[in-house]
């Protein structure tokens, strides 16, 4: 029940999300200036989803909608 933390991607590039923990679901959803910008929808144990960067650098912060102790930041450069 927790990200792998800060992940640096290449503007535009191709992020696939994978649920390793028993507890389903969790997302990975863009959350307070980067509202929006991201959200993988639910993502049951086991399964995966992906998403587009943003193509802007910056960073965007994310957070899992079910446990709002899972967070973690997007660094686009």
């Amino acid at each position: 029940m927790a990200f792998s933390g800060t992940m640096t991607v290449a503007p535009g590039a191709r992020i696939t999300v994978i649920n390793n923990d028993p507890a389903s679901p969790h997302t990975l959803t863009a959350t307070g200036s980067a509202t929006g910008k991201f959200d993988t929808g639910n993502i049951d144990s086991g399964n995966s989803a992906s998403f587009t960067a943003p193509v802007a650098p910056g960073h965007y912060p994310f957070v899992c909608q079910y446990h709002s102790f899972m967070t973690g930041t997007l660094v686009v450069v």
